[in-house]
């Protein structure tokens, strides 16, 4: 059985945005969905939310499917950078997600205090979307590159999506759970 871990980003919560819809369409496809409450949502800290993503998951394998929404999908960068080698996953997608601090926001400064060990996460993930906004405040558009050329992720770029987020109105987001299910088909 698939199963996918849906992660809320900074100051979030599960049971806002598009998450809740995502978690009710893979279930209707027979998947377990996991949508945890991150610790310290307003001062993430990058281990803390490693080592809970750690528990929660357990020992991934090639059935396990990560979803991330803005720090969200930095933290599953960093966990897969930290998986021990014999441990994969089936894939992930990224959503509004930052390699770099580039608005120099102080509560997220600990998932970007050391380079990103991209052939580690791509060792651990054979399989990547990066789903982007041409306007999005926090994460400029360039990060599409970084993307494509650290992870050969399929990167998608939505005009006018801002960040994503429930406060942009996003109570859906379809392209997530058509690449999710294109994923693990």
């Amino acid at each position: 059985m698939n199963q996918a871990f849906i992660i809320h980003g900074w100051e979030g919560l599960p049971e806002e945005g598009w998450r809740p819809w995502l978690r009710r369409e893979l279930v209707k496809r027979g998947w377990r969905v996991e949508v945890p409450a991150m610790p310290n949502t307003r001062f993430p800290i990058q281990q803390g939310w490693i080592d809970f993503l750690s528990r929660l998951v357990g020992r991934p394998d090639e059935r396990i499917f990560l979803v991330g929404h803005s720090i969200g999908a930095t933290c599953i960068l960093r966990y897969l950078e930290q998986l021990p080698k014999e441990e994969n996953t089936g894939g992930a997608v990224l959503v509004a997600g930052p390699t770099k601090n580039h608005r120099q926001i102080p509560q997220i400064q600990s998932f970007f205090t050391t380079p990103f060990d991209w052939p580690a996460i791509r060792y651990h993930c054979p399989k990547f979307v990066a789903i982007l906004s041409d306007n999005d405040p926090y994460v400029p558009e360039s990060e599409a590159e970084v993307y494509r050329q650290q992870l050969g992720a399929e990167v998608l770029v939505r005009p006018g999506q801002n960040h994503f987020s429930h406060d942009d109105g996003f109570r859906e987001l379809p392209v997530v759970l058509e690449k999710l299910l294109g994923m693990a088909s």
